[in-house]
């Protein structure tokens, strides 16, 4: 990827207001077949210790249109992140460290499938989109959760 100027990197592919507006029939018009996303207040108020059930709903339908989906957090609690992750379903990698790339790059390989097939999707910039950049893999943003949740 080539960039023009610093704030073209900076910059989300896509921006949507919550995590359930991105829609399964827009992740199989995009052609993502890998889905990692930020768990603290892109898919849960910080303050959610379980799965809400429109987290879980949203799941089982990006699930059924064929999207693997990872949590890949910075949060370091390893306990509570699996606790919350274990009743929906999806792998969860904790102390993540975005911005840095690495555990992006390491689910791409665990489940073989390619940058251009990946999307990160996540609530910050100086975190997601950067950690998204640095793998290479398009960068999703949506509202910081506690800006949209009534």
């Amino acid at each position: 990827m080539c960039y023009n100027n610093h704030m073209t990197f900076l910059r989300a592919n896509k921006k949507f207001e919550r995590f359930e507006d991105v829609k399964p029939e827009i992740l199989q018009k995009e052609n993502v077949k890998l889905l990692l996303c930020d768990l603290d207040n892109t898919l849960r108020l910080h303050s959610e210790k379980e799965p809400a059930e429109e987290l879980a709903d949203w799941i089982a339908e990006c699930k059924k249109a064929g999207v693997q989906i990872v949590i890949i957090s910075n949060n370091g609690r390893k306990k509570m992140m699996q606790k919350f992750c274990e009743p929906i379903d999806v792998p969860c990698v904790w102390w993540a460290k975005k911005p840095m790339s690495k555990k992006l790059t390491e689910a791409m390989e665990e489940y073989k499938i390619s940058p251009k097939n990946t999307v990160m999707l996540g609530d910050k910039w100086s975190t997601d989109v950067l950690a998204a950049r640095f793998a290479n893999v398009r960068a999703w943003k949506v509202n910081h959760r506690r800006d949209v949740v009534k």
